[in-house]
């Protein structure tokens, strides 16, 4: 997506990774290889909206990739954290090579969230910790509003309840879905070079890690296309802060700071705090030297900010 992004003032200094991740849907982490268990595709294979690769054993924890993104994202986490807890890593149908399943055809977002609804209660999970990273953390907050009971603690990664303020500070669902429109129908139907091109030219921004970059490149491409442009359409007309203030699930944010690119808390806090205001139970960690995929960049920092929040 060649469509540059519109900030305010306050904005031009947010992490490339928040406005190119979330903007054009390309939160792709680094795959370092599967974790070592069964992987079940939920609800089964023909009517799959995500597969579930579950490991380790204690308290329950349900870990959401973002957009395009593999479940491998978290691979470090699960190694980092099998041996305190069981760890549910889903992958969306339909990204970074997963059969699309039941997210070829209508609604992708909302629909995968009424299934992790339906997996959270069909595995009896008692109030586990829910995970999210870029649209993985719009889908927490979904699952949170419309099933309070499922969650006990929320841990957003770089996510905001709405993203369109990426693009303007006043941006509503009405004034932006011309714009997701127009986007959406460019992602599907960039010819296969030329996209590929255009993803390459992001990664930089996404993950200051050379193979994380790489494999950025290697997942987008492998996502099925369709999927990859509703779910971004979707995210971008999706508008949850009206309803955050309602949302009494403890949350954790956890944002990024990139002083290298000229960046300072006076810059970029503002945007998470008046995206977020009023949400009751809410706190912010920082994540310093990252871009958006901060378990890639700062895998150290980000293991003790998690381990601190899962407490």
């Amino acid at each position: 997506m060649s469509e540059p992004v519109k900030s305010g003032p306050n904005q031009s200094k947010l992490s490339m990774g928040v406005i190119v991740a979330i903007a054009v849907a390309i939160a792709v982490a680094c795959g370092f290889g599967k974790a070592h268990a069964e992987t079940v595709k939920f609800p089964d294979a023909a009517h799959e909206r995500f597969s579930v690769t579950v490991t380790g054993t204690g308290p329950d924890v349900i870990l959401i990739p973002g957009l395009a993104s593999s479940g491998a994202v978290w691979d470090q986490t699960v190694a980092t954290f099998k041996g305190q807890y069981r760890l549910h890593v889903l992958n969306l149908a339909g990204f970074a090579g997963e059969p699309a399943g039941a997210n070829a055809n209508g609604d992708i977002i909302a629909p995968s969230v009424e299934a992790l609804d339906a997996y959270i209660k069909a595995n009896h999970l008692k109030t586990p910790t829910v995970v999210g990273h870029s649209m993985g953390g719009l889908m927490a907050l979904m699952l949170a509003k419309a099933h309070p009971e499922d969650a006990g603690k929320l841990v957003i990664v770089d996510a905001l309840p709405y993203v369109g303020v990426l693009f303007n500070p006043a941006a509503t669902v009405e004034t932006m879905t011309p714009t997701a429109t127009a986007m959406r129908g460019g992602i599907e139907q960039a010819p296969a070079d030329g996209f590929k091109a255009q993803q390459q030219a992001m990664t930089a921004g996404l993950t200051a890690s050379p193979t994380g970059r790489q494999v950025v490149l290697d997942w987008s491409v492998t996502s099925d296309r369709h999927v990859f442009a509703e779910a971004f359409y979707e995210d971008l007309t999706t508008d949850l802060r009206p309803d955050v203030a309602a949302i009494k699930t403890p949350t954790v944010l956890f944002y990024p700071l990139y002083a290298a690119a000229g960046q300072t808390a006076e810059m970029v806090e503002p945007v998470y705090k008046a995206s977020y205001a009023g949400m009751p139970n809410f706190s912010m960690v920082r994540i310093d030297d990252s871009l958006h995929f901060e378990m890639l960049d700062q895998p150290e920092a980000f293991a003790k900010a998690l381990g601190d929040a899962l407490k």
